[in-house]
């Protein structure tokens, strides 16, 4: 299974669950329960969508050191008869095909880490523009 699939899968499974959540909860909270279990931390948001980035642009390079040098082992050790040889090069294609989906992967939290930043001060906005032009249009009543 590739990573989007499960990652699909686990997004399809949170929701659901964040459905049924939705739809079970009490008026009142859980004895020793916070009033809220979710909060929005925009700073920490977006730390960790910088962390992503970062990693990502270390995979990009970090991650593909040994390419060359572990190419030529494995062409060198496979001229001389090897068996390891083979096994060294697909080990070398496992690698970078990993190293890929990793970057991939923390590319893909970096960008929807920034877009539910922006998204969501954007919604901020709309709401507040809403509730004052409610407010406004109240006191004209």
């Amino acid at each position: 299974m590739s990573f989007d699939e499960e990652w699909a899968a686990a997004r399809a499974t949170a929701t659901a669950n964040a459905f049924l959540r939705l739809n079970q909860a009490s008026a009142a909270p859980a004895p020793g329960a916070g009033a809220a279990d979710l909060a929005l931390n925009q700073d920490h948001i977006g730390a960790v969508g910088s962390e992503a980035y970062r990693l990502h642009s270390r995979l990009q390079t970090d991650g593909k050191h040994a390419a060359t040098a572990s190419a030529e082992a494995a062409g060198a050790l496979s001229r001389e008869g090897f068996a390891s040889g083979a096994a060294l090069a697909k080990a070398n294609l496992r690698w970078e095909s990993q190293v890929k989906t990793l970057a991939a992967a923390c590319a893909q939290i970096s960008n929807g880490l920034n877009y539910s930043l922006s998204s969501h001060a954007k919604e901020e906005q709309q709401l507040y523009a809403e509730f004052t032009a409610s407010k406004i249009d109240e006191y004209l009543k």
